[in-house]
C-alpha cells in the first residue's frame, strides 16, 4: 500500500483574515513581542483576527490576547454582540487561585485514614426479624 504525503505544507484557511506568515508570527510570539506585532495590523483586521482565533478551540486564549489589543467598538463591528462578549472576557481579571483546602488533601499511598468524627455511622433498616445494619465510612 502506498501512502502519499503532502510536500507543500499546511493549506491556508480561507476564513483566516491574515496571511499564514503573519498568523505564524502571532502564534509564536511571546508576551513581550506580541503587542508590537499586533500594533502593525490595522484595527479592523486585528479584530477579525481576534474573533477568528477565539473561535478555534486550540487558539481560544490567543484570541483573547489579541482581543485585548482591540477596541470594543471594533470587535462589535466585526462580530456583533459576540465581539462585546469577547472584549469582556479579554478584560476579565484572572481568577484568584484559592489556597489548598487541608480537608481535601490528597491521601498518599500507605498513609492511614484518620477520622476525628468518632465511630463509623450505622444505619438501621429496622423491620421485623433480625436487625440489619450497614456501616458507612
Amino acid at each position: 500500500m502506498t501512502q502519499s504525503h503532502p510536500t507543500s505544507g499546511a493549506e491556508p484557511d480561507v476564513n483566516c483574515p491574515v496571511s499564514m506568515e503573519l498568523l505564524g508570527s502571532v502564534y509564536r510570539a511571546d508576551d513581550y513581542d506580541l503587542p508590537e506585532i499586533l500594533e502593525a495590523i490595522p484595527p479592523l483586521k486585528r479584530s477579525q483576527l481576534a474573533v477568528y482565533l477565539y473561535g478555534k478551540s486550540h487558539m481560544h486564549q490567543l484570541g483573547l490576547k489579541v482581543a485585548r489589543a482591540c477596541t470594543r467598538e471594533d470587535l462589535i463591528r466585526v462580530a456583533g454582540e459576540i465581539g462585546s462578549v469577547i472584549h469582556g472576557q479579554a478584560h476579565l481579571k484572572p481568577a484568584r487561585v484559592a489556597a489548598p483546602d487541608p480537608a481535601q488533601a490528597v491521601q498518599k499511598p500507605g498513609q492511614k485514614k484518620v477520622s476525628l468524627a468518632g465511630a463509623p455511622k450505622k444505619i438501621s433498616l429496622g423491620g421485623s426479624g433480625a436487625k440489619r445494619s450497614f456501616d458507612f465510612d
